[in-house]
């Protein structure tokens, strides 16, 4: 991500957009694990207020991709071993909650956003496009959100997503795990869209063990 990539207009949800662009960067590699933010150089690289960036900041440390160390000060927060098999074990249980839920109560147009979403899916990781791979990765769990109907879970599972968006990319860095991902995808939209709610989650579950195992073999 080039430097004037980070630009962003003002408005009344700056610090929204200001938010996103970090975590946009932090999921792409612009901003690495352990490197340490410099106030005055993010804000002429976003071009935003140090009142607006330190508002994004703290929502960033809130959901644990930013940390504030003593004496250094913030930094992207690193990926240790053990969080990242908790924020793994967290998912897999809230994304087969929402699959099974998704079977349901979706609808017959959610069905096929489901369906429509994991053909951007399919298609972003053929052409091997990081940042696109995560937006469409995302279209995906926002459609089996919405069909799911469960708020709650919707709330919970959108944080994990934060930080697993960065987990995300070292599984799919590996050619074999993108097309395995994407085979364990196309099983569970079939399933999704059969309604089998059981199955669906079993296929959920097992599709997020495969994701740990990619990626906490990357952090060994």
């Amino acid at each position: 991500m080039a430097a004037n990539t980070l630009k962003v207009s003002a408005g009344p949800t700056l610090r929204k957009q200001v938010a996103d662009t970090l975590r946009t960067a932090v999921v792409v590699g612009a901003l690495q694990p352990g490197e340490r933010l410099v106030e005055r150089v993010l804000c002429e690289r976003i071009g935003v207020s140090r009142t607006s960036l330190r508002e994004a900041l703290r929502e960033l440390e809130n959901e644990g991709l930013v940390t504030n160390l003593p004496n250094r000060g913030l930094i992207i927060s690193t990926l240790d071993p053990k969080i990242a098999k908790d924020i793994f074990n967290v998912r897999a249980v809230l994304e087969g909650l929402i699959c099974r839920l998704f079977c349901e109560a979706a609808t017959d147009a959610q069905l096929d956003e489901c369906r429509a979403a994991f053909e951007g899916v399919r298609k972003a990781y053929q052409e091997d496009a990081a940042q696109q791979a995560i937006e469409a990765k995302t279209r995906f769990y926002e459609v089996l959100m919405a069909g799911a109907g469960n708020p709650e879970a919707e709330r919970m599972l959108r944080s994990i997503h934060v930080r697993v968006s960065q987990l995300r990319m070292m599984s799919l860095s590996q050619p074999e795990r993108r097309q395995a991902s994407l085979a364990e995808l196309h099983a569970l939209v079939d399933a999704l869209c059969a309604r089998d709610a059981k199955h669906a989650e079993q296929l959920s579950r097992a599709h997020v063990d495969e994701a740990a195992k990619a990626a906490l073999a990357k952090l060994s």
